[in-house]
């Protein structure tokens, strides 16, 4: 399972997830051209403009109204994206592997960044657990996909602290991961894939259609 993870495993997680991908957002964009609504509202401005302001940190009034979530949030969604790609052990297989190596992050970094993860997904299941208004639109799936987006993040730290059997460990994190990376385009976790699609149109209808801000 170690060998097979370390290879053919790899290369089978991105396939899925290029191919996925690549397939959801172009099925997305066929849908969305049968609508008589959508792309006729479609206006360059518009669409940049509301992606700028949820992209900066309190760019929203919702952000405002939520400064411990927003915080969170913005460091949880960062660190998951920054850290399996800047940590070192990361870099040193593709420098085994393919003689291609980059820059990587201190291991002190890359640790709290990994810690940051963990903490994030527990309090968004917190949240889930303990706020109505999420709670009415929560179900048992949306549990399920905070735990393949945190289960790397937590093998990976019982790995570096060598906690239990490194390579049982180790084997696991490798399939999390690629669990993690197979399920993008199929699971919630598409929204990184859709978040430009949606807020873009978002602010085309807020801001072409109604004159109004959409944050």
């Amino acid at each position: 399972m170690y060998d097979f993870a370390r290879g053919p495993l790899v290369w089978i997680a991105f396939a899925i997830f290029f191919g996925g991908s690549v397939y959801r957002i172009i099925s997305t964009i066929m849908l969305a051209k049968k609508d008589k609504v959508i792309l006729p509202y479609m206006r360059t401005k518009y669409g940049l403009r509301s992606i700028a302001h949820w992209l900066i940190p309190f760019g929203s009034r919702n952000m405002r109204l939520r400064p411990f979530f927003t915080i969170m949030s913005f460091l949880f969604h960062a660190c998951l994206l920054l850290t399996p790609i800047f940590t070192l052990g990361h870099i040193a297989l593709w420098q085994e592997s393919w003689g291609v190596s980059w820059w990587h992050l201190p291991d002190t970094l890359s640790t709290l960044m990994t810690f940051i993860v963990v903490a994030g997904g527990v309090v968004f299941v917190l949240r889930r657990l303990s706020d109505p208004t999420v709670r009415m639109v929560t179900s048992f799936g949306d549990f399920v996909v905070v735990l393949i987006v945190i289960a790397p993040f937590v093998t990976g730290l019982l790995a570096y602290y060598q906690v239990f059997d490194y390579r049982t460990i180790i084997t696991i994190h490798m399939w999390t991961g690629a669990i993690w990376l197979a399920s993008v385009p199929f699971t919630k976790i598409a929204h990184m894939l859709f978040f430009p699609l949606t807020r873009a149109y978002m602010g085309c209808e807020f801001g072409y259609v109604r004159n109004a801000r959409d944050w």
